[in-house]
């Protein structure tokens, strides 16, 4: 199950507190305090969870990279990396491609970060260099052929592949294919379509605390009778069952719908159009996935939420919230998305106010690692993967030997 073609080298950590975490599930505790507060850590992190893993970049349409749109670009970043998403010239199903958003003469960035254009070079706004759309050098102006002809100074290609209308990008190019990264999730998700479905909203946070934090809080719903009154009408909080038997570095299960409720909205009822491709029993279940490292994917009967986090700094994540919906839904003129968005948003905050509650408790050099109930094995399974990086191994999840419920969220 592990995420690299080659192991990673330990983090900087007291590994004897990560072999604590790799315990037994009834034995183990939680992640050391300074995997959530020091930049050591999250400079590994980049490296190894981010870069050298299949990291989301995001929807294929929201940054103008798709198949139709030939000669597009798009700067994004991940990790510590620059990444330059660009399109071939093909006028039908352009190959996509990725390339370190580096200019090969002096390092400058070939398009600002967020940035898009749509041309036949990928040119250097420093001095000028242009490079075809397929990474090569064409023009070094006032270097003459020594250079235009030395095919060592072609553009660094970065892993890329698509799957769901998202993009991924494995910046190290090493990483097994996106397919294997997916494992049985892929399978699990197939019924939504998310490839067709179209964004209806998109929320940004920027939230106080480690991305971890906001991870592990997604993965159990122990807190939500006191954090969520409003989820725990629509959704019983001790609904569900984990996916843990299928391969794929990814963790998650479903969560039961309340009689009463079509979707999770504030009365329960859907004001979208119902995904025709579901079974009867996924229409009556949401289900909430960890793409590893950092995608967020619940799947409900009438749209899909996602959530990518980016770490900022070791106690800082930026956050992404989208909800995607079926494109019928998105095309009528009198759709209003709010009925989810609302929903969400408002668990969203009351997450995030726990979440950076943790953190501030977790800043403190009186914290002491924690342990898991039987309702957090799905917190445990996330933590194992970080843990076994962490300790140089293949990213696994831990076993658990006792049945339990999700509480996923």
């Amino acid at each position: 199950m592990s995420q690299f073609a080659r192991r990673p080298e330990p983090a900087p950590l007291d590994q004897s507190a990560v072999a604590r975490t790799l315990a037994p599930f009834t034995a183990a505790r939680t992640l050391p305090r300074a995997a959530y507060v020091d930049p050591d850590v999250l400079a590994w992190e980049r490296r190894h969870l981010f870069e050298a893993s299949w990291v989301c970049a995001g929807r294929t349409d929201q940054l103008g990279v798709t198949s139709a749109t030939p000669r597009a670009q798009f700067a994004t970043r991940i990790g510590t990396t620059g990444v330059l998403l660009v399109r071939d010239a093909a006028e039908q199903g352009a190959t996509l491609r990725a390339f370190a958003n580096i200019c090969r003469h002096r390092g400058h960035e070939l398009l600002p970060c967020g940035s898009g254009t749509t041309r036949n070079t990928l040119l250097c706004p420093y001095h000028g260099w242009a490079y075809g759309l397929d990474g090569a050098l064409k023009h070094a102006p006032r270097f003459g052929e020594r250079v235009e002809q030395a095919d060592d100074l072609a553009l660094v290609e970065l892993g890329v592949a698509e799957w769901g209308g998202w993009i991924f990008v494995n910046v190290d190019g090493q990483a097994p294919p996106l397919a294997e990264h997916l494992g049985g999730l892929a399978d699990v998700a197939a019924n939504w379509e998310c490839h067709r479905l179209a964004v209806g909203a998109t929320h940004h946070y920027e939230l106080q605390a480690n991305w971890k934090v906001g991870i592990e809080n997604y993965h159990e719903c122990y807190h939500c009778p006191l954090i969520h009154p409003e989820l725990s009408r629509i959704s019983p909080p001790d609904s569900g069952d984990n996916v843990d038997d299928l391969p794929g570095l990814f963790v998650g299960g479903t969560m039961d719908l309340a009689e009463h409720a079509d979707t999770m909205s504030l009365d329960g009822r859907s004001h979208g159009v119902p995904l025709p491709g579901l079974t009867d029993a996924e229409r009556r279940q949401v289900l909430y996935f960890n793409l590893f490292p950092n995608l967020l994917i619940s799947l409900h009967p009438d749209f899909v939420m996602t959530h990518r986090l980016e770490p900022l700094t070791p106690t800082t994540t930026a956050v992404e919230c989208q909800w995607l919906f079926d494109p019928a839904a998105v095309a009528d003129p009198g759709f209003d998305p709010a009925y989810a968005v609302d929903f969400w948003d408002l668990t969203n905050r009351q997450d995030w106010a726990a979440v950076e509650s943790v953190q501030r408790g977790l800043n403190s050099p009186s914290y002491i690692p924690g342990v898991f109930g039987d309702h957090e094995d799905a917190v445990y399974h996330f933590q194992t993967m970080v843990a076994s990086a962490y300790a140089g191994l293949p990213v696994e999840r831990g076993v658990v030997s006792t049945s339990s419920t999700t509480g996923e969220r």
